[in-house]
């Protein structure tokens, strides 16, 4: 009940829609109510009587209220579906907007398809509600009160004695109601597994080609559905059992009134007329009864599927502007690292776990669900809590304005986490990360973003026109202004090349371009923003040895005077940097340049001789050993 008052709160910007809804559904009851007086006046006076004339006028006076009513019932849906829409539009606004504001740390645990499912399809659930579901109970409680007056003014006794299957008939509804509800809380679920198993599948739909597991995918997306299935048809049997039921409670009040009032009207003590009138506004008040389980099948829809929503919109990001936080100031480069360390504190996200998984993996590893049917994502997998993870351990680090330092380490040795800390993607558990001396956690993450440029290492494009995805870091750039940042990261002459140039329009995540190719539109989308700070996540992996050689040699030209953080995966790059950091299980365990890591580092040697070592004999065989400056000089002379 507590998500739909919630969701009803939505509604307060609309009052005067709700308001006129309202009046609407009062007026036309108003004139449902009169049809049945002016039956009672048909039968005991007009026919009683022979008045034609008054038949005529009893007829007439039908079709008016009958048109009243169509009006006011035009006026009362669409108020209502005005409503809904409105509100719908500001819940999704909400949680769109919240999903914006969420930490990274959420979504290393969140599933895509889940956040789809309850973005749209509970989101539209709660819509039907508030259209629909909100309209028929206003509706039916005005008729309940309206007909319980009429009722008791026209036969008290007779009143009395057709009620008494109200009761027995409420019982019913409320076991209903308990029984139904973690029914449709698991229909729900189970329609985001679905929708995460489809939105995964279509991801990678290339890597299922590929390996030829079409058949298993099918069979993982049948299971899912028709566990789907099972759930809805538990839903339908309730249904099937309890809407008989309640239809043949609230049916003994119709036969009592036959019996009671039929005799009441034998022995002259009740008109034909105002019994007939009587049953009608029984019927009235059995019609409520009957369309509660349809009413009450919305609302536990939309409890479900409220709750899903408003665990998004309560969850708060770990990362956020704090109170007081100013602008950044431009940036000259400097970063501090003051003891900091940073550990993964397992899944903040805890209720995107699916239920029906969780719950057996808690039954295999002896886990224990909750009492809502929710376990943790650890400890549905481990049957524990989960354990924190230290990545990065007692840091303290000085680089200068300028500076390009390369990050070298095993997988799992804290490089990226380090460099996520500098524009605040995590907050260090402990110590603090400066730039130019200033706290990051004291200024406002925008200001902070928009002048650090990142090229991850898995690359993201947009489906939109590579000129747009080059300036999504500065939508006003000129055109330009982009084709520099282009050519800086040797992309333009490809672009160029396309039959619609910058306009040209790529596919969901960059399909159609090559790895090497939407690296560069990424790092040209980093270059664009002209950043102080730049962060390069292996920025150069996915190329050929002749790209990489000409896109470091562009970004040599572009780092100077930015201090840039480069996650080390060639040569190239540890050579050209002004200092080099060895990662080790979180801490640095040695710095320098290559040729004095060579000398004293142990790790740095390993890891030159696994990794690096192949590069330089390619680079000897290919082109005498020479830099990549000289490279660039001779590819050029070449031309």
């Amino acid at each position: 009940m507590k998500v739909i008052l919630r969701l009803l709160g939505y509604t307060r910007p609309y009052w005067a829609a709700l308001i006129a809804g309202l009046t609407s559904t009062v007026v036309g009851l108003a004139g449902q109510f009169a049809v049945p007086y002016i039956v009672r006046l048909v039968i005991d006076t007009a026919i009683g009587r022979a008045d034609v004339r008054l038949l005529g006028l009893a007829a007439g006076g039908v079709v008016a209220v009958s048109l009243l009513g169509g009006l006011f019932t035009f006026a009362q849906r669409y108020f209502m579906e005005f409503l809904a829409q409105k509100v719908i539009y500001d819940l999704r606004n909400a949680v769109y907007r919240h999903l914006q504001n969420l930490s990274f740390s959420f979504y290393d645990h969140a599933q895509t398809g889940q956040l789809m499912s309850r973005v749209t399809g509970d989101v539209e659930t709660m819509r039907r509600f508030l259209g629909f579901g909100l309209l028929n109970l206003m509706s039916n409680v005005l008729t309940l009160l309206g007909v319980l007056v009429v009722l008791l003014s026209l036969n008290w006794r007779l009143a009395a004695l057709s009620l008494v299957t109200i009761p027995p008939t409420l019982y019913v509804v409320s076991v209903f109601m308990r029984r139904i509800r973690p029914i449709y809380v698991s229909i729900q679920q189970q329609l985001a597994v679905i929708t995460s198993r489809l939105q995964e599948n279509l991801t990678g739909v290339r890597v299922v080609r590929a390996f030829a597991r079409e058949a298993d995918e099918e069979a993982r997306m049948e299971t899912e559905n028709l566990a789907y299935l099972d759930k809805n048809l538990a839903a339908v049997k309730m249904w099937a059992f309890y809407f008989p039921l309640i239809n043949f409670i609230t049916a003994g009040g119709t036969a009592l009134v036959i019996w009671y009032g039929g005799r009441q009207v034998a022995l002259g003590l009740m008109s034909l007329g105002s019994l007939v009138a009587f049953n009608t506004f029984l019927l009235m008040i059995i019609s409520p009864f009957r369309m509660l389980g349809w009413i009450l099948n919305m609302a536990q829809r939309a409890q479900a599927a409220g709750g899903r929503i408003f665990e998004i919109l309560d969850t708060e990001p770990e990362v956020r502007d704090l109170p007081g936080a100013r602008p950044m100031g431009e940036m000259e480069g400097h970063v501090e690292f003051e003891n900091v360390s940073f550990t993964y504190r397992g899944t903040p996200v805890a209720w995107l776990c699916d239920l029906r998984d969780a719950g057996s993996q808690a039954a295999r590893t002896g886990g224990r669900a909750t009492s809502t049917g929710r376990v943790g994502v650890s400890e549905a997998v481990h049957g524990g809590p989960g354990p924190e993870s230290m990545v990065v351990h007692d840091i303290n680090l000085r680089i200068r304005a300028g500076e390009t330092v390369a990050l070298l380490g095993a997988t799992g040795s804290g490089k990226t986490t380090l460099v996520h800390l500098v524009p605040r993607f995590y907050d260090p558990t402990s110590g603090r990360v400066l730039v130019d001396g200033i706290d990051i956690r004291n200024v406002t993450l925008e200001s902070l973003r928009r002048q650090i440029g990142v090229v991850s290492q898995d690359t993201f494009l947009f489906s939109t026109s590579i000129r747009e995805n080059i300036a999504y870091g500065r939508p006003g750039a000129t055109l330009s202004e982009i084709q520099e940042a282009a050519r800086a990261a040797e992309v333009h002459d490809f672009i160029a090349g396309l039959p619609d140039g910058y306009e040209t329009v790529i596919g969901e995540r960059g399909v159609g371009l090559s790895g090497g190719q939407k690296q560069r539109v990424a790092i040209a989308r980093a270059l664009l923003m002209n950043p102080r700070i730049l962060i390069l996540d292996d920025s150069t992996s996915s190329v050929d040895t002749e790209t990489e050689n000409a896109i470091q040699a562009a970004l040599a030209r572009l780092m100077r005077g930015r201090t840039t953080f480069v996650i080390a995966q060639r040569l190239t790059t540890l050579k050209n940097a002004d200092r080099i950091l060895v990662l080790d299980e979180g801490r640095i365990v040695d710095e320098g340049d290559h040729g004095s890591l060579m000398r004293t580092s142990r790790i740095y040697r390993e890891i030159y001789e696994l990794q690096f070592r192949p590069q330089e004999d390619e680079g000897r065989g290919g082109d005498g050993g020479c830099t990549f400056t000289e490279h660039r000089t001779k590819t050029t002379s070449a031309r």
